[in-house]
């Protein structure tokens, strides 16, 4: 029976990457914490490119606030524990799946393509998140990450909502299982690094 935390997820990390992470925790922080940053960003470039679109202007004005209030807590983790924010590393993952949107097709069917991306990786960051809870020895980091895991997982769903009052459900179906196998096959031949959230 498939883990009913997986979000759907067909492959689950790799159960090393949270030994490692652990170790390199300054630079797990300091990845997270753009990671919060990008997803922000996300959704405040949703909102600018279709701001005609009410349901999403109004479901995703919040989460703008919420992840950038992540970002924030993530910079007090690093402070507290006497690390810096540091550059922002290059995200593989994530270039990876913006290799598998579709091109072309209507104004509809591009935006629903963001819209599965952004699921795809909050549920990616939620079950992450969700072993760093429950591995890690830093009773803090392990609360803050339950914190997060919760939140994350809140936004893979409004984002697959979303989705689908843009486009029927059918389809929207189809191209998010699509895009879980596509996904699955890029875990699979990425290298399982600690010092990176995804």
């Amino acid at each position: 029976m498939k883990d009913k935390f997986t979000l759907g997820l067909e492959l689950p990390t790799d159960p090393r990457w949270v030994n490692i992470a652990e170790k390199n925790i300054e630079d797990i922080l300091v990845d997270h914490a753009y990671c919060e940053q990008k997803a922000a960003s996300s959704c405040i470039s949703l909102i600018v490119q279709y701001p005609e679109k009410e349901e999403l202007v109004e479901m995703l004005t919040p989460v703008v606030a919420e992840e950038w209030g992540h970002f924030e807590r993530v910079v007090e983790a690093l402070r507290k524990r006497g690390y810096k924010l540091g550059k922002q590393r290059k995200d593989a993952y994530v270039e990876a799946l913006n290799g598998l949107l579709k091109k072309g097709g209507g104004r509809e069917e591009q935006l629903v393509e963001k819209l599965l991306m952004n699921a795809l990786i909050e549920a990616r960051s939620a079950e992450r998140f969700r072993l760093l809870w429950k591995n890690i020895a830093d009773q803090e980091l392990s609360v803050f990450y339950y914190e997060l895991m919760v939140s994350e997982a809140g936004h893979y769903k409004n984002f697959l909502s979303l989705a689908k009052t843009y486009m029927p459900e059918d389809y929207v179906e189809s191209r998010w299982r699509q895009l879980l196998a596509d996904e699955a096959e890029i875990m699979k031949r990425m290298e399982v690094r600690g010092d990176r959230m995804h």
